[in-house]
């Protein structure tokens, strides 16, 4: 057997989606070794390539991960789902009130012995989008009542989205929009997803009123800077530095960019390995770089339709939905802040900006696509043998 037939032999489920994960992660080396360059020089003596062995075995780590997730079967982490949820609300929690605070956020804890600082709200969206695939699934017959709607489905999301929110609340609205699409296409009742948008409304107004008295767990002040900066800068005097060291990165990329490597932006752009790593991509590769990372996310979601539509059950449908509008979603807020069409957030984009847990987790999802994949592909192999 070649070695191609090896690998194809191991690497089961959708080849295009293998393809999305490797050549995101390659574009990933390239622009964490290019966008830490600065930061490099500022924190390790100009030891560039620490950063890149570093992201480079988290990479590798998150690329097996990826591939043991997909030899389970898909419906275990659907057996797993009660379990995963109320544990993403307990770190949930303790984050908000107990967690590291690194940049005026509380988003992380600190896992004892090893010092490694752990993103809860990664765990958590994985964790919720699990269990909402599995309730809608599982009542997708009858999700025409208040009791089959409320506490099984809307509940959970409120919950986990209002805990993630005072410290991160770009990363709560992405996560409330996919479970959103969720319902729609699994065709739960309009007046129940208008039911969760009331509910969303309310949870936000409540953090809204905490926030003026707990400044220090909900960061209602910075929602707001954030806000007046995007909406009217000059008129409230909000610094605008990150957002315009942007502009002038993804001017100076032009259509073919200044070649990898050379971006000059990346020494005067805060966070360009994490937060603005687009920029620092259109910078380096042009707008044909940054439209080639846009197709990589848009191919993704085609290819995930053209799944579930093939799928024979209701929870790998909805649970691969589920997980690649996550990623999607996410890219595109990325985008959207870095070429100035939303306020600036501290997203990363899937699979390309440094990070530890983000990676991993985004890996985590993409082993869970492919192990939905890989269950329709022998479906199909085994109906081709039968019709033989």
């Amino acid at each position: 057997m070649s070695f191609s037939a090896r690998i194809a032999a191991e690497l089961r489920g959708d080849r295009m989606v293998w393809a999305i994960l490797v050549l995101l992660g390659l574009f990933s080396l390239l622009a964490v070794y290019s966008a830490t360059g600065t930061l490099a020089y500022r924190e390790r003596g100009g030891n560039t390539e620490s950063y890149l062995f570093k992201h480079g075995i988290i990479l590798m780590g998150g690329l097996v991960i990826t591939y043991f997730c997909h030899l389970l079967h898909y419906r275990r982490y659907m057996n797993w789902a009660p379990i995963l949820l109320p544990i993403a609300l307990i770190l949930l929690a303790y984050t908000l009130v107990l967690g590291t605070d690194i940049n005026q956020a509380r988003r992380w804890i600190m896992i004892p012995i090893v010092g490694i600082s752990f993103q809860t709200s990664d765990f958590a969206k994985l964790a919720l989008i699990i269990y909402v695939a599995r309730a809608i699934s599982s009542k997708q017959d009858y999700i025409k009542d208040f009791q089959s709607a409320f506490v099984p489905i809307i509940v959970p999301i409120v919950l986990v989205c209002g805990l993630i929110a005072p410290a991160d609340l770009s990363t709560a609205i992405i996560v409330f929009i996919t479970c959103l699409f969720m319902m729609f296409v699994g065709r739960v009742a309009m007046k129940y997803i208008g039911l969760l948008l009331l509910a969303g409304g309310i949870m936000f107004a409540f953090l809204l009123l905490l926030g003026r008295s707990l400044p220090e767990y909900v960061r209602v002040q910075t929602w707001e800077s954030r806000m007046q900066q995007f909406i009217a800068p000059s008129e409230t005097g909000e610094d605008t530095y990150q957002i315009d060291q942007a502009k002038i990165a993804l001017a100076n990329g032009g259509w073919t960019g200044v070649g990898p490597g050379n971006s000059t932006q990346r020494n005067y752009l805060p966070y360009a390995h994490a937060d603005f790593i687009y920029a620092i991509i259109c910078e380096e590769y042009g707008v044909i770089g940054g439209a080639v990372i846009i197709g990589l996310y848009l191919l993704l979601f085609f290819r995930v339709t053209r799944l579930i539509t093939k799928s024979p059950k209701a929870f790998g449908a909805m649970v691969a939905l589920g997980l690649s509008l996550i990623i999607i979603i996410q890219a595109f807020f990325h985008v959207g802040i870095n070429v100035n069409l939303l306020p600036v957030t501290g997203l990363t984009l899937p699979l390309i900006s440094m990070g530890g847990t983000s990676l991993l987790f985004t890996c985590v999802a993409f082993g869970i696509i492919l192990s939905v994949s890989k269950y329709i592909e022998s479906v199909n192999e085994a109906d081709i043998e039968e019709d033989i």
